[in-house]
């Protein structure tokens, strides 16, 4: 393949649309913008502008509070790390990390730390160390004759 070989696949690339290019274009005089008017004209920012009336964002009450401090866990369910498991990615025999599923490609990047949920089934006994998981997560570990050591378990 050369240089001059090299395009974007079909149906990538568009042609930017050309207005107020005559009546043959399609989209001449007025551009598709309709006949006078605010909207007609440059320079139009009427997004939460109500013409001096209170804007409706501003005459509702407030609602919900967003935690300052609150923690983002990376989800894991324990199907995936079975398809890992069973996929070569991850080694079952060692004990599975936060940097092990990290550097096998199941969680991008820690966070606040992963926390383990129990959909999927796992069937492979694991040993796995975990910042959270829930509770029907330990229990399905503890069944395929694995354990799941977490710094705090909740409640799902």
């Amino acid at each position: 393949m050369k240089l001059n070989e090299l395009h974007d696949n079909p149906g990538a690339a568009r042609k930017k649309k050309r207005v107020a290019r005559g009546p043959g274009s399609g989209k001449g005089k007025t551009a598709g913008r309709g006949i006078k008017g605010q909207k007609s004209r440059s320079g139009v920012a009427i997004g939460g502008y109500e013409g001096g009336q209170m804007p409706l964002y501003r005459r509702l009450p407030k609602r919900g509070f967003n935690k300052p401090n609150q923690k983002h866990y990376a989800v894991v369910n324990l199907g995936l790390i079975q398809k890992f498991i069973d996929l070569g990615k991850i080694d079952g025999k060692v004990e599975i990390t936060e940097e092990v599923l990290v550097a096998s490609g199941l969680v991008r990047r820690v966070l606040d730390g992963i926390r383990v949920l129990a959909k999927g089934e796992l069937t492979a006994p694991a040993t796995i160390t975990v910042t959270g998981a829930s509770a029907p997560a330990v229990e399905a570990v503890a069944k395929a004759g694995g354990k799941l050591n977490v710094a705090s378990v909740a409640a799902e």
